[in-house]
This record gives structure tokens, C-alpha cells and sequence, in this order.
């Protein structure tokens, strides 16, 4: 196996067990700033055990992926509760089922930090959403403040084999590779969290800029 998919497969069990002991996921007031703005045929990658759910407006249609099964069928029985009708599945996000251009709005909640391969799980979010739609994100992000900065790099080790959560990343940059434009860019909590909200261009602008 890669490397990648040894650590996509140690995240897999880690959040399987976490899932399994029905601990909440973390979730704040950002996930409700994040999740209304979506719209039309909507993606939530690392929709875990669904607790991003009751935020989302009610006319979208709405499409969960992640990659522990034991939290897909958590976020299942949550979406029963709530009378939403959901597609949810169990996937890697570096390796998305669906074909180019299927979607109006693509979400990570909290789930790129511990995505083993970032890179390729913005490059297959870009790819499935279409011409217009807004790519939505909130994360946990490397600090610019130097002294926050340098107490993440202290813990990262501890969180990546805890968690497998990256406490250093950047994913404004994968963002901004893959071509999109930033319409809204916020940070909060000593800039370690991130808020935003990227768009497509259409797709003469879109082959232009990667």
C-alpha cells in the first residue's frame, strides 16, 4: 500500500472507534454560517456522524460522503430523526465516485485537517462541482501568529496520532491552485480557524487559470 493509503486507512479506524463510542464531533457556530450557504445539489465531504445536518436549508439536495462506515451509519440515523431525505455513502474523499461538474456546491466542515491527502481531495472537490458553484469551507489552519504558530507545531504530533488531525495546513493555497476565486476569506481564534467561501468560473476562465 502507499503511504497515503496507510494513513487513510489508520484515519479510517481512528474516527471508526470515535464514532463507535458516539463522541460528538467538534462543531461550532461556523458549521451554521457554512452549511446555509449551500444550494442546489449539495456535497458534504466528511459529513462524519452528521451533525452539520440540521443546518442546511431545506430545498437543497443534499449528499454525504466519509470514510468510516460506522459514522455514515450514525449520520444515517440522524437524517431519519430529522425527516431529511439524504444520500449518504462511505468513500474516500481523494477518489470521489461522481463524475465531473455534478454539483452546485461542494462543503468541508472540519474534515480537510484530517484528510491524508489534501491536495487531492480539494483537486476532486473542484472537479465535481460546476461552473458557478461555491466551494464552502471551514478549518483549522496554521496560525500566522508566531507564537500560536509555533505551540500548534508543539501538539501537531500528539493530534496527527490522536486524531489525525494536521494543525499546519493551508488550505487557502489548494484552494487558490486549483483556480478558484475567493468571494469571502475570515479566521478567528488567533487565526487558527478559517471560513470560506471560493467560486468556480465558468469554464473558459476555469481552463485558463490551472
Amino acid at each position: 500500500m502507499r503511504a497515503n493509503d496507510l494513513e487513510t486507512e489508520r484515519v479510517r479506524r481512528i474516527y471508526d472507534r470515535r464514532s463507535a463510542s458516539a463522541r460528538s464531533s467538534r462543531r461550532d457556530s461556523g458549521c451554521e454560517w457554512l452549511c446555509s450557504r449551500a444550494d442546489g445539489e449539495t456535497l458534504e465531504i466528511g459529513i462524519g456522524q452528521g451533525r452539520t445536518l440540521p443546518f442546511y436549508p431545506r430545498n437543497i439536495r443534499l449528499t454525504g460522503i466519509d470514510l468510516s462506515g460506522v459514522a455514515v451509519d450514525l449520520a444515517e440515523r440522524r437524517a431519519r430523526e430529522l425527516g431529511l431525505d439524504v444520500t449518504l455513502r462511505r468513500c474516500d474523499a481523494a477518489a470521489l465516485p461522481y463524475p465531473d461538474e455534478h454539483f452546485d456546491t461542494v462543503v468541508f466542515c472540519y474534515a480537510l485537517c484530517t484528510i491524508p491527502d489534501d491536495r487531492a481531495a480539494v483537486a476532486e472537490a473542484v472537479r465535481v462541482l460546476r461552473p458557478g458553484g461555491s466551494l464552502l469551507l471551514i478549518e483549522h489552519v496554521r496560525s500566522p501568529n508566531r507564537i500560536v504558530r509555533a505551540i500548534e507545531r508543539l501538539i501537531e504530533p500528539i493530534e496527527l496520532r490522536r486524531m489525525g488531525d494536521h494543525l499546519l495546513r493551508e488550505p487557502l493555497d489548494l484552494v487558490l491552485g486549483e483556480g478558484l476565486e475567493v468571494e469571502t476569506l475570515e479566521r478567528s481564534w488567533f487565526g487558527i480557524v478559517e471560513r470560506l467561501v471560493a467560486l468556480k468560473p465558468d469554464s473558459e476562465e476555469f481552463a485558463e487559470a490551472v
